[in-house]
């Protein structure tokens, strides 16, 4: 199984679904079940063996690097990325982080992508999958059919290897992009300078067959609102999650 000592959490975004509970903190500090979003995701990937996490912030900066303060002695070891200047997308994100990073492979995981655990962790399963020789990315899929606040029609199709294809426009397709995805630096070589999604990268990829998936065999709560916030509440009360 690969490793991934490092990881980046995406926690700079305006959170404008969120409002008005944004209005006042950052989306990665809103709780769910007793904990910021953020926290979730932290204490899952220092279970999956992440030793540093590089959080970016750029929205009420001041909350998250406080909240980072007060976490000293828990895994994983926390570096701020300082994006006041400029919010710099999810891809130019990861640039301005990568000598933070490494040469990888490390996760890229959005502030709310949180989710039940099936069968086995989603991350470590990822880590089992990952093969560089033949991906670029290795992104976490949550199917639509059991995921808790998404409406949608679905982001990708996914064939039996794991390869990945787009939703066409008019088409529905089985899973959403659960906010969590697998890579290393290679990825980000002639990358755009300032802003960018990492959907241009994973284009890139897509036209190679080199962007490949993980199916979640938990449930995914894709918290973009307060009304999806309160019915992934109800989830962590009824599973435990």
């Amino acid at each position: 199984m690969s490793e991934a000592r490092t990881a980046m959490v995406l926690a700079a975004g305006l959170g404008e679904r969120m409002r008005p509970l944004t209005l006042r903190m950052p989306k990665p500090m809103v709780p769910l079940a007793g904990k910021p979003l953020l926290d979730h995701v932290l204490d899952r990937l220092a279970q999956a063996g992440v030793e540093t996490a590089v959080v970016n912030v750029h929205y009420f900066p001041e909350q998250i690097e406080a909240h980072v303060a007060s976490r000293t002695g828990k895994q994983p070891d926390l570096v701020i990325s300082d994006e006041r200047g400029v919010l710099l997308n999810t891809g130019g994100g990861v640039v301005k982080a990568l000598p933070l990073l490494g040469p990888g492979p490390f996760f890229v995981h959005n502030a709310d992508s949180v989710w039940s655990e099936g069968p086995g962790q989603a991350l470590k399963r990822m880590l089992r999958k990952w093969d560089p020789a033949r991906m670029d990315a290795l992104l976490l899929l949550a199917p639509l059919t059991t995921s808790v606040g998404y409406v949608g029609r679905g982001d990708f199709a996914m064939s039996p290897d794991g390869r990945l294809t787009r939703r066409g426009e008019r088409e529905v397709v089985p899973f959403a992009f659960a906010g969590v995805s697998l890579c290393d630096a290679r990825m980000f070589e002639e990358a755009p300078e300032g802003p960018f999604s990492l959907n241009l990268l994973w284009d890139r990829a897509l036209t190679k067959g080199r962007l490949f998936g993980l199916r979640l065999d938990g449930r995914w709560m894709h918290v973009g609102t307060p009304d999806a916030l309160t019915e992934a509440e109800t989830l962590f009360e009824r599973e435990g999650a």
